[in-house]
């Protein structure tokens, strides 16, 4: 199987698990939606760029927002350095559960870690790290 299949695999994993986490912890999200919050910067996000990081159409990701909106994850707010433009931004209860799913992404890998041992999830982590120089327009 190659590299790449691998990789897919493990990401997988971790979305369902995070997923699954999230909507016993209250904050019923999509795969999808979870996609699109994850790329949200800590001083919000314009759209545009939350769909060009996800790799969908700009309509694909308003519907996604909005679905975070009324969810009260997540709001839109002035840019503060371009007025007509809107910045996509956690909420309280947003915050609260991105908080949350990053706790369960850090329980994830360290069963993982447990799993490969300290030299191999060492040398894994720093070998996707060295690729993502290569691949990650993002970084």
């Amino acid at each position: 199987m190659d590299v790449a299949t691998l990789m897919l695999i493990a990401y997988r994993a971790m979305d369902e698990r995070v997923i699954s986490a999230m909507r016993e912890a209250g904050y019923d999200v999509t795969v999808a939606q979870a996609r699109i919050a994850q790329r949200i910067g800590e001083s919000g996000s314009r759209l545009v760029d939350l769909a060009e990081q996800a790799q969908v159409t700009k309509q694909t990701a308003s519907v996604l927002v909005a679905a975070l909106e009324q969810k009260g994850l997540v709001e839109r707010v002035p840019d503060p350095v371009d007025g007509r433009a809107r910045l996509i931004r956690f909420t309280e209860r947003g915050e609260a559960a991105a908080a949350h799913a990053r706790e369960v992404v850090m329980g994830v890998e360290q069963e993982w870690n447990e799993h490969l041992g300290p030299r191999l999830a060492a040398d894994l982590r720093e070998a996707l790290t060295s690729l993502r120089e290569l691949v990650d327009p993002y970084r």
